[in-house]
């Protein structure tokens, strides 16, 4: 093996160049060594991986991108609201499998629900040369990636349609599913139901929210904008939401929160007032532990993994060439009843629940603010 080379650049990112110098080969020879060819000299081989070894040299798979005649970079980007939400992250993982059966590599990103960072993010992603994007989008306009679909880049639309966009899209039966929550709660005997909801510009919640009137007003009970909390974001804004609720006049018997963080904003509420036995509660989205809850949190839930995984497989095929019109997957709801959802109303009007709840909500006052937790 040649010589070592000096300290000064062996201090910096190692390059192909660096790794043929140090073994004392051509820069040909490094490129089909690294590229995995097998008509290499097995002695010139061995050089070339202690030379890489001991330079600490990574192959730059964006240049090798380059030179592939596909252009393909092994990697995918994945857009989500907020990957630190429970939700989100069983997305990510579900894709991660996916594309770990390719060989894919997997970039995620959060959007927050900034129509300006997604543009950021989609950007970025395309001019790190990505295969395909999987996006739960926070604008309401996507018209701007059609210039990016034009240009090779598969989208496929997760949990939020696209608009003025034509692409594959896999969403959750949100409106069918909110209807049988609220449906359930008045099935045992609840006739004034809070509403516990996401910002109202977005479709799942826009959705959730036409589920929640079309099953009040088909069984003949009037839509109440008083008992009803939008725009909600987080954990503690569902709580103080809840906590106002209980302690009105006449206070609904029972909730339906629209969203994992605001069922567990409700349930603090709810038990804040020591009436988690008393009003009643159901969640759209599952979370973790719900079921080991006194009382055990009854939630819509749909399998969130098969609406990830789905959605990485129509990626795919995009990416591998397939070009079948625009697809539209909707995945079922299903309703778990663990017995928060099965409370019936008390008998007379919710008097001790608003005066307990009026209390804890004057105690929560006095007390030092609490970290903000948000959403996916």
């Amino acid at each position: 093996m040649s010589q070592r080379l000096p300290a000064k650049i062996r201090s910096s990112r190692a390059t192909m160049n660096d790794v043929a110098a140090l073994a004392g080969v051509s820069l040909k020879t490094v490129s089909r060594v690294i590229n995995g060819e097998t008509t290499v000299n097995a002695d010139l081989a061995t050089r070339v991986h202690a030379a890489a070894a001991e330079l600490r040299y990574r192959p730059n798979f964006g240049a090798s991108a380059l030179r592939r005649n596909d252009r393909r970079s092994s990697t995918i980007a994945v857009l989500l609201q907020d990957l630190s939400n429970p939700l989100s992250a069983t997305m990510l993982r579900a894709i991660e499998e996916v594309a770990a059966q390719r060989g894919v590599s997997v970039l995620g990103g959060s959007l927050d629900e900034s129509p300006e960072r997604e543009h950021e993010l989609t950007t970025s992603m395309s001019r790190h040369g990505v295969d395909g994007v999987i996006i739960a989008p926070a604008s309401h306009e996507h018209h701007y990636l059609a210039l990016e679909q034009q240009s090779g880049i598969p989208y496929v639309f997760v949990d939020r349609p696209p608009q003025n966009l034509l692409a594959d899209q896999v969403l959750s039966d949100s409106r069918s599913g909110s209807a049988d929550a609220v449906r359930h709660l008045i099935k045992h005997g609840h006739r004034r139901i809070g509403f516990l909801g996401d910002s109202t510009s977005l479709f799942v919640a826009h959705e959730r929210h036409q589920g929640y009137v079309h099953a009040l007003t088909t069984a003949g009970i009037s839509v109440d904008p008083a008992i009803e909390a939008r725009d909600l974001r987080t954990i503690d804004q569902a709580r103080d939401a809840v906590s106002a609720l209980l302690a009105t006049t006449t206070p609904p018997t029972a909730f339906f929160a629209t969203q994992n963080i605001l069922t567990i904003g409700a349930v603090h509420a709810i038990r804040d007032a020591h009436a988690q036995h008393r009003v009643a509660l159901i969640g759209f989205e599952d979370f973790l532990l719900a079921d080991l809850l006194d009382p055990a949190v009854s939630v819509v839930a749909y399998d969130v993994g098969a609406m990830a995984s789905l959605a990485a497989r129509l990626l795919f095929e995009r990416i591998d060439g397939q070009r079948p019109a625009p697809r539209h997957f909707v995945i079922p709801t299903t309703l778990i009843a663990r017995g928060s959802g099965e409370i019936a109303p008390p008998k007379t009007s919710g008097t001790s629940t608003r005066a307990k709840a009026a209390g804890t909500t004057a105690r929560r006052a006095s007390t030092s603010a609490r970290p903000k937790t948000g959403r996916g």
